[in-house]
């Protein structure tokens, strides 16, 4: 993976040789075998922050004090540009692409949605497609694990949250798939206009006729005395798209995906449901999903790396929990592990609005899952494969299991 800069193009000149590596984030060869294993192995073969020449250039932040160190520092590093390559005229994301103090009224504006006094009042939905959705496959002893399971069931209950036309369900899953296949791709533009025609019109009919949703309280919201205007309501629903209908499922299946390889451990969740909680926490550790670009705003030097206005940065959020500075043993899936160190959520002022939904939605359904089929494994299947990038994801999971009497 070590290269020199001159043997590389698009190096700037403020760049060290010494910190130039070659990795894909996209198409690396190694992830097409084993995703996070193969991001991983960067932790062994380079630097805590490195440059890779690849898709436009760009710094990779990949230990987790490194990550946490720009992540909060947004004096120097900013959200404003969330794609790399970058793109012109990118969307700003609300909150995401906002920098403190700008992005926080937005952030109260939500929180009160995503807290959790508002997660527990869920529940009983939650609950209730978790087990609608396993009591559909259940009895076949074989699934498609991402498409009739670990897609439904988040998608199902965000998009009750949102307020989204649930008969809708495979035209909004095939937009935001499109929309993080396309990254650096000129399609791309093509999606995002599709995906902001659907949530206008959306928009439109709540503002209307409001309903008992998200969408409706946005719209109708007052946010320090004015209302969101149509360019803000799109660009917060469009993140909360983005993030419902894609993150949940792709942790979901990764970590299910490791667990059909473990059935000691099978054997323990099932005899012992309490430990689901810690089940979540250790495959949120493993299997995050989310690498974060950032855009250098002010010229800074930061553990030996030259980072200048206008270098993107990634802050590979997954491989935090693979620091074994942090994590002993990290690749080992140990539900037993005492302190779970990661930073799948990110931190500081970008801290993940969802967190407590996501988790509650997973403990939910390793509950159900694990209470109604019990032991399973893989299936025969085609070689993996696996999108990475910005959000990464396994497409296809088959998994197989005793029916039970």
């Amino acid at each position: 993976m070590n290269a020199t800069a001159a043997t590389l193009p698009k190096v700037p000149a403020h760049v060290p040789a010494d910190l130039v590596h070659a990795f894909d984030i996209y198409d690396d060869p190694g992830i097409r075998r084993d995703l996070h294993r193969e991001y991983a192995r960067i932790l062994d073969e380079a630097p805590g922050i490195f440059y890779v020449p690849n898709n436009g250039g760009h710094w990779m932040v990949t230990r987790y004090d490194t990550i946490s160190a720009v992540v909060m520092d947004t004096e120097h590093f900013s959200t404003e540009h969330s794609q790399i390559p970058p793109i012109p005229n990118p969307p700003r994301f609300i909150p995401l692409n906002y920098d403190p103090p700008e992005n926080m009224p937005y952030r109260k504006l939500l929180m009160p949605f995503f807290s959790p006094k508002a997660v527990k009042a869920l529940d009983e939905q939650i609950v209730f497609h978790a087990n609608r959705i396993v009591d559909a496959v259940k009895d076949k002893g074989r699934c498609e694990f991402v498409q009739e399971v670990a897609a439904p069931f988040p998608v199902t209950v965000f998009m009750i949250l949102m307020g989204l036309p649930l008969d809708r369900f495979d035209d909004f899953r095939k937009l935001v798939d499109d929309f993080f296949n396309l990254q650096g791709d000129p399609r791309l533009e093509g999606v995002t206009a599709t995906i902001n025609a659907e949530l206008t019109a959306i928009i439109e009919d709540r503002r209307a006729d409001p309903q008992e949703d998200l969408t409706s309280f946005l719209v109708h919201a007052d946010m320090e005395g004015r209302k969101l205007t149509m360019p803000e309501l799109l660009n917060m629903c469009f993140l909360l798209l983005l993030g419902g209908l894609d993150t949940v499922t792709n942790m979901l299946t990764f970590t299910t995906h490791r667990l059909a390889e473990e059935p000691a451990l099978q054997e323990r969740l099932i005899a012992d449901p309490s430990r689901m909680a810690d089940l979540v926490e250790e495959g949120l550790r493993l299997f995050g999903v989310v690498n974060v670009p950032r855009v250098v705003k002010k010229d800074v030097d930061l553990l030996g790396a030259p980072f200048r206005v206008g270098d993107m940065v990634l802050c590979t959020l997954p491989l935090a929990g693979w620091d074994d500075s942090k994590n002993d043993h990290p690749a080992k899936f140990d539900i037993d592990r005492k302190d779970k160190k990661h930073l799948t959520f990110s931190t500081g002022a970008h801290l993940c609005l969802g967190h407590f939904l996501a988790r509650t939605e997973l403990r939910t359904m390793y509950g159900v899952w694990m209470g109604k089929i019990g032991r399973f494994r893989l299936a025969e299947q085609p070689a993996f494969h696996y999108r990475a990038g910005t959000v990464m994801a396994l497409d296809s999971l088959v998994l197989e299991w005793d029916v039970k009497g």
